[in-house]
């Protein structure tokens, strides 16, 4: 079935909030319909903070920013959405059409092997994986003891082979339950939300056009590397080492950036 227009979504999104009922909340989905949407990205930050994250507050919340204009916090909410519930099309949905829509196109992230396996972990919730391993686990037990107990050789086999294959599912189920589990949890990616930065060769603001190691605009995002905290004429600040994409590393202004 085709999906429907980005602009339906965002008023259908409001339908589908698990935290209905909740005061905040209706007064956030009220105020989006309303059109006031920098009232409804508040209510939604405050209820996100009040009541706990969940994906379909981050989604609505990405819904508002993007009405506002706000490409990169709108990049941040449907990210941070899909680390809640990686099965989330909406979102994903939403995500793909923003990204479409930023000025920066990064080249090649990661390799073929890594993204593969990073998209197939995102099939499913991590709990889901671990909860596969966990039956299949039960079920090589339940295959060795067919093995060991029975007389019928039949059985034996089934039990023998049968539990073979399991233990192996129940492995590959264990390696996506914690390459999922590490995505949701890892804190070394962000966005930019700065209309646009200038990168530097050097954790410090660029000297000169030397120094300059490229321009980035809102709606970017990079991979944290490295930290240093700087002080230039006693003004404290904060450097990262990031890594836009496999050929392109600097150093960003970390006010210009907000970690997913």
């Amino acid at each position: 079935m085709k999906r429907p227009a980005i602009t339906l979504l965002f008023i259908l999104c409001i339908a589908t909030l698990v935290h209905a009922g909740s005061p905040l909340v209706s007064r956030a989905d009220s105020a989006y319909t309303a059109d006031s949407f920098k009232e409804a990205a508040a209510l939604y930050r405050q209820a996100i903070e009040e009541e706990g994250p969940s994906a379909k507050l981050y989604y609505n919340l990405g819904n508002a920013c993007y009405r506002l204009g706000e490409n990169g916090n709108a990049i941040i909410a449907y990210e941070r959405a899909l680390r809640l519930d990686p099965t989330d099309e909406d979102a994903r949905f939403n995500l793909e059409f923003v990204n479409s829509r930023i000025t920066d196109r990064a080249g090649e992230r990661g390799t073929f092997i890594g993204n593969a396996l990073d998209a197939f972990s995102a099939t499913m919730l991590s709990d889901t994986w671990a909860w596969i391993a966990f039956a299949c686990f039960a079920l090589t037990l339940a295959g060795v003891m067919l093995y060991l107990f029975v007389g019928d050789v039949t059985l034996r086999k089934v039990g023998f082979f049968g539990g073979i294959v399991t233990f192996l599912i129940s492995g590959v189920a264990l390696f996506f339950a914690s390459r999922s589990a590490a995505i949701a949890m890892s804190d070394d990616a962000a966005v930019i939300t700065a209309p646009s930065t200038i990168l530097s060769t050097a954790p410090r603001q660029p000297r000169d056009r030397s120094q300059e190691a490229m321009l980035l605009h809102e709606g970017t995002k990079v991979t944290i590397l490295d930290s240093v905290r700087t002080t230039t004429d006693s003004i404290p600040s904060t450097w990262y080492d990031v890594q836009v994409d496999n050929t392109h590393r600097a150093w960003i202004n970390a006010s210009a950036v907000e970690k997913i």
